[in-house]
């Protein structure tokens, strides 16, 4: 469902800036999805928690998991062919799609559908790189790599059918899927950290103090 269906904000060529070569507002189309997706979320987490395994209960919150996840494709679509990329939203985009996941993660677990260990396992993970993009910011935004969108996809896909009633879908089926989702989101978050360091070691701001300590050597 996911990103949460993936996010294509790195999946179409940047449109150049309007105005002259003017950074794109802040205060765009496509932040606003990512804003409204981040508003949906204490709106999913209530309809699941409140309906418990009523059926009635379960399609409302997997049309507000759906309507969430969605505006994950058509925000990116819109930042990358309108030339709306910003800082901001490479940063907003993956927390609004790790308070969705979360959300429902948790939600699983507290209504006994999920392992709290696979809950404990992702949510680490998802927490572990967003403190990793908030440490190395002064070098660079990290933006979500396509295998991280692979990971997110996944878990979409399993918490999704997992919100759909158990008479719609046995529950084998989207532990399953989740099951291959823990496997990719320990890979990616592993890569992260990867990346993270190269990041340090080659920005140009990792550089430059490099050169003034040779120049002052």
């Amino acid at each position: 469902m996911t990103s949460s269906t993936p996010s294509s904000r790195r999946a179409h060529p940047v449109a150049a800036p309007a105005a002259g070569g003017a950074a794109p507002s802040t205060w765009n189309v496509a932040n606003a999805l990512t804003a409204l997706r981040l508003g949906l979320v204490p709106v999913f987490g209530w309809l699941l928690l409140h309906g418990g395994d009523q059926p009635r209960w379960r399609l409302a919150a997997f049309v507000a998991f759906a309507v969430a996840s969605v505006t994950d494709r058509f925000d990116g679509e819109l930042a990358r062919r309108r030339g709306l990329v910003t800082d901001v939203g490479k940063i907003a985009d993956p927390i609004a799609d790790k308070a969705l996941i979360g959300t429902a993660l948790v939600g699983l677990s507290l209504l006994d559908e999920l392992w709290w260990w696979v809950t404990v396992v992702v949510m680490a993970r998802e927490i572990g790189v967003t403190a990793l993009r908030l440490v190395v910011i002064r070098h660079g935004v990290m933006p979500a790599s396509r295998g991280g969108k692979v990971k997110t996809l996944l878990q979409g896909v399993a918490i999704a059918l997992y919100l759909l009633p158990e008479a719609w879908v046995p529950r084998e089926v989207p532990a399953v899927v989740m099951g291959v989702a823990v496997v990719v989101t320990v890979v990616t978050g592993v890569d992260y950290v990867v990346r993270a360091v190269r990041l340090r070691r080659t920005s140009p701001r990792a550089l430059a103090k490099r050169a003034r300590r040779r120049a002052g050597a």
